[in-house]
């Protein structure tokens, strides 16, 4: 069989098993609306756009200026070519956003947890992870076991008891690292921080969140899990996202105490042998961040939908995971039910989207609907319609 052949057998397997991830394309911007080509203006409900940032003017204004000003691109490695005044003044922003003393930017938080694991860890050092860790977090421990010959550990979804049990075994560890998401993005839930930093003092590690679902989405002010538990300023180690509530163009950042992001300059490899950012995503996501700042009302609006919206899903019989984030997951089970759900939705005018094995569990496919204080109420009652309409159809409730 040729290689094309076997790529092509290899697909037609995957629709057969119901994975097959087919695109559909918008023909305006990422909205609460937006129209779908061959289906006519939707509302989406399966985007990252927390805020609704990504179509604000003020963002995109400041893109269009920094494209005027820096070019389309850096054109090389920061330490090579030069870099930018526009990326400090994102970093330095971003990281008193997040409370930490320094940050350094990357093309995405997939980089950046890839820039992270193995440059700090080797062979007498072990990295401790939530068992429902981000895929960017498992490969990153991957890379780093394969590289660096670091230790590693798992343990149980938000267990504290195995986690305990996972730091008392690696006591004599030069470097303990607990890392977790702050927000699990297909479950919705939010890490036990408080008990994770607690226990990380007492057998001296260090702690690392990826807040890529937290920031902007989390506490009074948007500034992310250590804010909703008031304790901004007490994480070691922050990675996050500029491409979801922080105007969703691409980028990540890496946030920590005075010398790191010094240190992930001189080390990180995904840093060291990539390009920076286009000055138009580090001036727009500039933007998203100053306009977090001036306007905390949006994260209050999106937690409210999040609210409302769980709720309404609850009384008309659905039974979402309970949480206190903007992702919604309603569990149906199996693959199929969670595709054809969403297919049905969107033919009502609803773009959502269904996950099954392997983004999940096998048994654990589900609809998982993202909020966003861009949506009016009017936009969640046409789609709490159609859930009713669907969900009847496919005797759910």
């Amino acid at each position: 069989m040729s290689f094309a052949a076997r790529l092509e057998a290899e697909l037609e397997q995957f629709k057969q098993d119901g994975v097959y991830k087919r695109l559909n394309c918008l023909e305006g911007p990422q909205a609460a609306r937006s129209k779908m080509q061959g289906r006519g203006e939707v509302v989406i409900l399966s985007s990252n756009n927390y805020l609704g940032l990504c179509n604000e003017p003020e963002v995109v204004a400041a893109g269009k200026r920094a494209l005027d000003d820096y070019g389309a691109g850096t054109g090389s490695v920061r330490f090579i070519c030069g870099t930018f005044t526009i990326h400090r003044e994102l970093e330095q922003a971003l990281a008193r956003f997040v409370g930490c003393e320094s940050s350094l930017t990357y093309v995405s938080c997939w980089n950046a947890n890839e820039g992270l694991v193995p440059t700090l860890l080797g062979e007498q050092d072990i990295v401790i992870s939530d068992q429902l860790n981000h895929a960017s977090i498992i490969d990153s421990i991957r890379l780093a076991k394969a590289i660096t010959k670091c230790q590693t550990a798992v343990y149980r979804h938000s267990d504290m008891a195995d986690l305990e049990d996972k730091l008392r075994a690696a006591k004599d560890a030069r470097l303990k690292l607990v890392f977790t998401d702050g927000v699990f993005s297909m479950e919705g839930d939010i890490a036990k921080l408080p008990d994770i930093v607690a226990l990380a003092r007492q057998y001296e590690a260090v702690v690392a969140v990826d807040d890529s679902h937290a920031t902007g989405v989390l506490g009074r002010t948007g500034r992310g899990t250590a804010e909703h538990y008031s304790m901004v300023g007490q994480v070691d180690i922050i990675t996050s996202t500029l491409g979801k509530a922080l105007g969703g163009a691409a980028g990540g950042f890496t946030a920590g105490p005075a010398a790191f992001a010094d240190y992930l300059t001189q080390r990180s490899r995904p840093q060291l042998f990539s390009n920076a950012l286009p000055p138009t995503v580090a001036a727009s996501a500039l933007a998203a961040v100053r306009h977090v700042q001036q306007h905390p009302e949006r994260v209050a609006r999106l937690q409210e939908h999040a609210r409302y919206f769980r709720e309404r899903l609850v009384a008309l019989g659905f039974k979402p995971l309970p949480g206190e984030t903007p992702i919604v997951p309603v569990i149906l089970g199996a693959t199929a039910k969670a595709i054809k759900m969403s297919e049905l939705l969107l033919d009502e005018g609803v773009f959502v989207t269904g996950f099954g094995y392997p983004v999940v569990p096998q048994g654990h496919a589900r609809i998982r609907c993202q909020l966003s204080a861009g949506h009016t109420r009017d936009d969640l009652e046409f789609a709490l319609s159609a859930f009713k309409r669907v969900g009847t159809k496919l005797g759910l409730i």
